[in-house]
Formats: structure tokens, sequence, C-alpha cells
């Protein structure tokens, strides 16, 4: 991440642009939200990511360091991101729902449900996965992932072990915990065990509570 704030600053310069300017291209009220960006004080959204190239004229890639910088970089946009509903930067092009929780005897993507949107990378959907965003409302998987963080979910009924998915246990609402599988059952792990220890379900269990895999979770997003 460190690189991803270092390259921010780099560009922003290279095009003689201002953390007022970059900030007001963004949507951020002042300059304070693009400094402390680039100090590494404060974590950048997904979707704050893709307006930030947008308004550098760069891919999201080529900010992390993922991508070569391209030979002859669009310039950059003379309106503020936040105008455009779709932006359109690299490959995160694709909008999922996000949503508030995922409760028991209702489709997960349940129209009520539904809070916000996010863009990942559009590469992700060719192979037919369906994805969706959640809100986490809970320390229990601490520090990896934070009370107020959005979770991308990869909709899956089977992970591998050691995998991070979001679980549906015993007609409560889902749970976000790294899954550990046995010959003789599934093991839910928080990583804050003074808020969660670790809780064992045996196969009986897992079919008669039950305990299901709702889908895994590939990123998760911090917001500030």
């Amino acid at each position: 991440m460190l690189e991803l704030y270092k390259n921010i600053k780099r560009i922003r310069e290279e095009k003689g642009m201002s953390q007022e300017e970059l900030a007001r291209l963004v949507g951020f009220k002042s300059r304070s939200s693009i400094n402390k960006i680039e100090m590494g004080v404060n974590d950048i959204t997904q979707s704050k990511l893709v307006a930030i190239a947008n308004a550098l004229g760069v891919s999201p890639g080529e900010l992390m360091g993922v991508d070569e910088p391209a030979s002859s970089a669009p310039p950059a946009p003379q309106k503020s991101i936040e105008a455009s509903p779709t932006p359109k930067v690299a490959h995160y092009t694709y909008r999922i729902p996000v949503i508030d929780r995922v409760a028991v005897g209702q489709p997960i993507l349940a129209q009520e449900e539904i809070i916000d949107y996010e863009y990942i990378d559009e590469r992700l959907h060719k192979g037919g996965d369906q994805y969706f965003g959640l809100v986490v409302k809970d320390t229990s998987m601490e520090p990896t992932i934070h009370d107020g963080d959005t979770i991308i979910v990869r909709v899956q009924e089977d992970i591998e072990s050691g995998q991070i998915a979001v679980v549906l246990v015993d007609g409560e609402d889902a749970t976000i915990k790294e899954v550990k599988e046995s010959e003789d059952g599934l093991t839910l792990i928080g990583h804050n065990v003074a808020v969660y220890p670790p809780h064992f379900y045996s196969r009986e269990e897992v079919e008669k509570l039950p305990v299901r895999i709702i889908g895994r979770v590939v990123q998760s997003i911090s917001k500030f």
C-alpha cells in the first residue's frame, strides 16, 4: 500500500497538479484528504482509487505499481469525477451492489438490503461469477478486517480450507470468518480471538443447523 500512496504523489507532481486540484476532481472537500492519502495516514477505497486514477489520467493498476505506465496518458478531466455515475477507468467498470446484511430466508441481494455500489475489475466477472459487497459490523476479524469495512464477496458454496468466507449459521445473519475444514467438520475462526474464539461444528451440525457458506471474501475496502 505504501507504494500506492507514493505513486499518487509522484504522478500528481509529474502532471503539475496541486493537492487542491486533485481533491476537487475526486470530490473531496479539502486538500487535507489527498495529503493524508499521500502520507499513508488514510486508507483508500476502491471507488476513490478509480476516481484518483481517472483524475490523473492513469490506470488504477499503474497507481498500485502493477501496470506499466501508458506511453501516452490521456489528459486529466476538467470536471469532478463525482459527476459521472459510471467511471470508465482501466477495467474497474463492473458495478456490484453493497448490502447491509445477509439474512436467512431471503435472497442474498434482496433489493431492500442494497445500500450502495462499488466498482470492481470487470475481468473478475468474465467467468460468470457473481459478486457483492457487504458492510462489516463487528470486530471479530480484526486486524485483518475492521468494523465498518466493505468486503467484496464472490458467491460460492465451497471454499478452500483457510480462506475467509461469509457464513450463515443456525438461522442467524451471516458472519465473516476464516474457515478451516477437516474430516470431522468445520472450524470458524475469528482473528480477534478475544471477541470470537474458534468454534468447531461437526459434520452432523453442519448439516442440521445448517452451517452454509455464502461466498469467499476476495477483498476488504477500508472506509475513512
